[in-house]
């Protein structure tokens, strides 16, 4: 994509000669004759450099670089000082006033060629940076936009299952301790924390007569209420950036011995970041009042989940929530 030049000169045979310099070497030429202009067509097209004048009527050209500064949507557009003055003061204002570089008449049709090179090349890296950098902000917040609403669901599923409140975020943010506790890196947290989030959305499918059933529940309901893993696959799988926290959701009622569902997975076949979480889900639910029993005692709970190691839980993982309690 061609380069847009600003060429801003109260003169036309200045403006010509320009013109005949930056000919036939792939820009597109715009030109002003006074500040106005300037100001007018920087707006209109935008431009990848403008070459500016500083002895113009009206407005000079270190008034119209100052300008161009101040203004945000032109704020950093390069800029080349063109002048006849060759002094130190005229330089150092036109530097002061925001200029980039600074050419002197007449001109050295190799050398401007060479600087205008030099400062499209770096005004396009700076706006290949700035275009990487918007991408990545939109990218973050279009994930926290995502993990709001993971949030969002989890409450709701919360307030579905009647589970007691903040469940949900107390079993996330336990599971992340015990998973960063296991080694499990910064990015890999990432997932643990939306699958822990997620872990019961597989009861979306269960007919609440069944969910919210206060006696026991026949066989066959049992066998209904045992799908909601699989539940959780079909309706997480499709979701492309959800699939890595899907091991949680599918695999948290394994267990250790091979006993668990809905797929009888045994030991290492489990993931890891179900079996931490397979814990931490049984820790909260004993230490927390239900309709049909008070909270056990954190002593108890923890001599229950020490009993079951090598059995429902992971010898390893055991002992590593028995650290953490500590």
């Amino acid at each position: 994509m061609s380069s847009i030049v600003l060429i801003v000169d109260d003169d036309p045979a200045g403006r010509q000669t320009l013109e005949s310099i930056l000919e036939g070497q792939g820009y597109i030429l715009e030109m002003a004759e006074n500040g106005s202009q300037a100001l007018e067509k920087a707006h209109q097209f935008l431009p990848d450099v403008i070459l500016l004048d500083v002895m113009m009527p009206d407005m000079d050209g270190f008034e119209v670089c100052r300008r161009i500064r101040n203004n945000p949507i032109l704020a950093e557009i390069p800029i080349i000082m063109l002048t006849a003055l060759d002094d130190r003061k005229s330089l150092l204002d036109g530097l002061e006033a925001g200029a980039d570089d600074y050419i002197s008449k007449p001109y050295d049709r190799y050398e401007l060629r060479a600087r205008l090179i030099g400062i499209t090349r770096l005004n396009r890296y700076r706006k290949l940076l700035d275009d990487r950098n918007n991408i990545e902000q939109a990218h973050l917040q279009l994930l926290s936009a995502y993990d709001a609403t993971i949030e969002g669901w989890s409450r709701a599923m919360d307030l579905r299952d009647k589970e007691t409140e903040g469940h949900t975020q107390r079993v996330t943010i336990l599971s992340e301790q015990l998973a960063r506790l296991e080694g499990i890196s910064n990015e890999e947290l990432v997932f643990v924390r939306r699958g822990a989030l997620l872990h019961d959305i597989g009861k979306l499918g269960v007919p609440d007569a069944i969910l919210l059933k206060a006696d026991t529940l026949t066989k066959e309901e049992w066998e209904i209420m045992q799908k909601h893993p699989q539940y959780a696959y079909e309706m997480i799988y499709p979701i492309e950036y959800l699939r890595p926290a899907l091991d949680i959701p599918y695999c948290h009622h394994e267990k250790w011995d091979g006993t668990g569902y809905p797929r009888g997975l045994k030991g290492e076949e489990i993931p890891l970041t179900a079996r931490i979480f397979a814990i931490v889900d049984v820790w909260d639910a004993l230490t927390s009042d239900r309709p049909y029993r008070p909270a056990w005692s954190k002593e108890d709970t923890l001599k229950y989940i020490n009993s079951e190691s090598g059995k429902h839980f992971d010898p390893h993982i055991v002992e590593l929530f028995n650290k953490l309690m500590k």
